[in-house]
């Protein structure tokens, strides 16, 4: 094991959650600063034995052309995610508490610019946020899956057949439906299904079943960070592919292990959901540890 050298001095960090979906964020706005994340660092911060332990780690940094933020996400294992409803919900906070905006925030994401929608308590913090995701893709190409069309894909592991669609959110999904959430092997089969051999950049899985005509049940496996409470991007795309299938209309309720988030379809995709402020931390790089350079 060796010592992660990056960056030099404590680091302060706040730690939120977005329906249990758990996310580091590091504020940084000096231009000035050398912004790169080695994918090493963000594994070990986000590490739930020997770092402080989160779903992902959000850089938030200066905006710019008229972006109030940035918003740069690695997921738990390090790697660059291009977009979570879940974590930018998380970020509003912390641009709130750095002055940035006001009750709306513009935030460019690696999925693409971002307007949120910001709901404060009675004392002016930050409780929930409602963010207009954009528009889902199911063009192939864009979300991108290997495939003729993204509809009515089928994959199979251990003796048991997914059916369902790929849909892009700014990042890929391969929605499953499943007659059962709560049995549904997402532990044992997600990892497969993840890496799909038709989705190039891997892909999150959701496995979904209506819960009347406008709510669904959902579980997900998320790319490179395993099974989660929730995920934004993933109740974005689970609404629109069982709103394309006629099984909900354009409100839907996403009923998760964490909890419920409301997403609105129409030309875009609106998500709303809390917020909540677990901790600020601040952590001595040299204290954490990596089997990684």
């Amino acid at each position: 094991m060796t010592s992660v050298p990056y960056p030099a001095g404590p680091i302060h960090l706040a730690k939120l959650h977005a329906t249990g979906n758990d996310f580091l964020v590091w504020t940084r706005l000096d231009p000035a600063d050398d912004h790169a994340v080695p994918t090493a660092f963000a594994r070990a911060l986000c590490d739930r034995h020997t770092g402080i332990g989160a779903d992902g780690l959000i850089l938030l940094t200066a905006g710019v052309d008229g972006a109030d933020a940035t918003m740069t996400l690695h997921n738990a294992d390090g790697g660059i995610a291009e977009m979570s409803g879940n974590g930018i919900r998380c970020l509003a906070w912390a641009a709130a508490e750095a002055g940035l905006g006001g009750d709306a925030l513009v935030v460019d994401t690696g999925g693409g610019r971002r307007t949120i929608e910001i709901e404060r308590d009675a004392v002016g913090g930050v409780h929930a946020a409602t963010v207009d995701m954009g528009p889902v893709t199911f063009d192939p190409a864009a979300i991108p899956v290997d495939a003729p069309s993204a509809f009515d894909l089928t994959a199979e592991f251990h003796g048991v057949t997914y059916r369902g669609d790929a849909a892009g959110m700014g990042n890929p999904h391969f929605v499953c439906f499943v007659d059962d959430v709560e049995s549904a092997r997402v532990a044992q089969h997600g990892p497969h299904l993840e890496t799909d051999p038709r989705f190039p950049r891997r892909t999150n899985v959701e496995f979904v079943a209506p819960d009347g005509a406008s709510a669904l049940r959902m579980r997900v496996w998320e790319r490179g960070v395993g099974e989660t409470l929730s995920c934004g991007t993933g109740a974005c795309a689970s609404a629109a592919v069982a709103h394309r299938r006629d099984l909900v209309g354009p409100r839907v309720t996403v009923r998760l292990p964490g909890g419920e988030l409301t997403v609105d379809i129409g030309d875009t995709i609106r998500l709303g959901g809390p917020v909540v402020h677990v901790f600020d931390v601040d952590i001595d790089p040299a204290m954490l540890e990596t089997d990684a350079a």
